[in-house]
């Protein structure tokens, strides 16, 4: 079975990730800010983390920055879940390692596909 670790301040958004992803064969873990979730991407190396970006004691860029330079995570596929829309947060993604980003809000059918679509060995988007 597949491990997605989501991560994400509001406890709404965790949630609803959650029912997304529920019956999808996939284990969902969860963090609330971004030591937590280097924390728990190195204790259960999970196959794909979807990343908020705007969090509490550090930003969803600097976590996926952080966790492609680590031997023991660098090739974990890093989703971002982000409300920012400019250009210039797409290229800072981009400049931080994150595979893809998923526009919030976002509908259900779009994540769970980019999720199916990652976890089967899809690339950037």
């Amino acid at each position: 079975m597949k491990t997605v670790l989501v991560v994400d301040d509001e406890p709404t958004i965790r949630a609803l990730v959650n029912a997304i992803l529920d019956g999808s064969g996939v284990r969902t873990l969860e963090a609330a800010d971004g030591p937590e979730a280097l924390d728990m991407a190195r204790r259960y190396q999970p196959d794909l983390v979807l990343l908020d970006v705007v969090m509490p004691r550090m930003d969803g860029f600097a976590v996926c920055q952080r966790m492609k330079a680590e031997k023991s995570m660098a090739r974990t596929p890093v989703l971002l879940l982000t409300a920012l829309a400019q250009e210039s947060d797409h290229q800072r993604a981009r400049r931080a390692g994150a595979d893809g980003i998923v526009q919030k809000p976002f509908s259900p059918a779009v994540l769970r596909a980019r999720v199916d679509s990652m976890l089967d060995g899809g690339k950037k988007g």
